[in-house]
């Protein structure tokens, strides 16, 4: 980058981390790291289900279904994403996990603001 802008194509930008495209993670200096905000471009096999829940949230995050289903699972109900555009916000203190259906799924999700130590460990 040196111009101010970046172009990036989601799924291979994000591959090396867990698919997050923009937050505290990336390098210092670079257009895509931000202390504000992170973007994450997810997709999801079949099944797919988060490895633990999140608990002890102080970010707000907005979730959108881009294509497939996708299951929010909050403390006291389960939200359920079937249209694409379909949308959930939560904010701070809403421990939350997620399930995806039963084809492959694509998300797009905001978070803020970026803070570090909030990453699951990436699986075998």
């Amino acid at each position: 980058m040196t111009d101010g802008v970046y172009v990036g194509r989601a799924g291979p930008d994000g591959a090396a981390n867990q698919g997050w495209l923009l937050g505290h993670f990336m390098p210092k200096g670079e257009l895509l790291h931000s202390t504000d905000v992170e973007v994450k471009w997810g997709v999801h096999p079949p099944g797919d289900r988060r490895a633990a829940w999140a608990t002890g949230e102080v970010r707000t995050a907005l979730l959108v279904l881009i294509r497939g289903a996708f299951d929010i699972e909050l403390r006291d109900r389960t939200v359920l994403l079937r249209e694409p555009g379909d949308y959930v916000v939560w904010g701070p203190g809403e421990d939350h996990s997620w399930q995806a259906g039963a084809v492959e799924t694509v998300v797009l999700t905001v978070r803020w603001p970026s803070l570090p130590g909030w990453r699951l460990p990436v699986g075998p």
